[in-house]
């Protein structure tokens, strides 16, 4: 049987949260000293880390989801005639 983590117990290098949503680390950095985003653990003296329940919890908070894959093409052929520009990929 595979006993998975408690996500309460995960804690994530500032590279590892960037790397989550696809921004620099600077930008992690940003986020948090303005305050928009959790706030890490310290660690150690130069050791910062964020808990992946508060990733998670502040995730939810969002208006808008991720997009990881879209589904369908612009048709810009079709924007001429009226029609949607967008056509579903088989």
């Amino acid at each position: 049987m595979t006993v998975l983590p408690n996500p309460a117990n995960l804690y994530l290098t500032v590279t590892q949260v960037a790397e989550r949503y696809t921004v620099s680390t600077d930008s992690v950095w940003r986020w948090a000293r303005h305050g928009d985003f959790p706030k890490g653990v310290k660690i150690g003296a130069n050791a910062t880390r964020w808990r992946l329940a508060d990733l998670t919890e502040h995730e939810a908070t969002f208006k808008t989801g991720l997009v990881l894959e879209l589904l369908f093409v612009p048709d810009f052929d079709r924007m001429d005639n009226g029609a949607s520009c967008f056509s579903m990929v088989a």
